[in-house]
């Protein structure tokens, strides 16, 4: 049986978002990109955050979804705004039914590069290797595709 995850990387500017596949145990790279909504106040914003999960979710039909958990930043205003981004991200997902599973950011680090405290140019470069991309993918969605990586070896969905 084939499942898709989609993971997400919430951001209030800029979300990640990776789609995988996973049949009899191996992975396969469907989609991967990011979702800019970075015209207007933080209402516009969250708006347009939404309608693009809404036409990823549509589109791709995801079976599951991993997304980060939020961490606290030492901006609280940074802090608020990310959790307005994952709040949205929740919604949408939630609203079409497909389930969610969260992820701490050491969690998903750990579980792709071997060390929670990785940078992000190792999480890309293990990413690439994972899904055997023949291009490094741009930091924020390769955070998502991690995340979902992570799910598939935490969870084995």
């Amino acid at each position: 049986m084939n499942i898709r995850i989609l993971g997400i990387d919430p951001g209030s500017r800029l979300t990640g978002y990776g789609i995988i596949d996973v049949a009899a145990g191996r992975l396969s790279y469907v989609a991967s990109g990011c979702i800019r909504a970075v015209r207007g106040e933080m209402p516009e914003r969250l708006r347009e955050l939404y309608l693009g999960l809404e036409e990823l979710l549509a589109g791709y039909q995801p079976h599951q979804v991993a997304i980060e958990q939020i961490f606290v930043a030492r901006n609280p205003a940074s802090a608020l705004k990310l959790g307005q981004a994952r709040g949205v991200a929740l919604a949408a997902c939630l609203s079409r039914g497909v389930s969610v599973n969260e992820y701490a950011a050491r969690q998903v680090k750990l579980a792709i590069t071997g060390t929670g405290k990785a940078a992000k140019e190792q999480v890309q470069h293990m990413v690439r290797v994972l899904l055997n991309l023949p291009g490094t993918p741009q930091a924020d969605a390769a955070d998502a595709l991690a995340i979902a990586i992570c799910h598939v070896n935490t969870r084995r969905p």
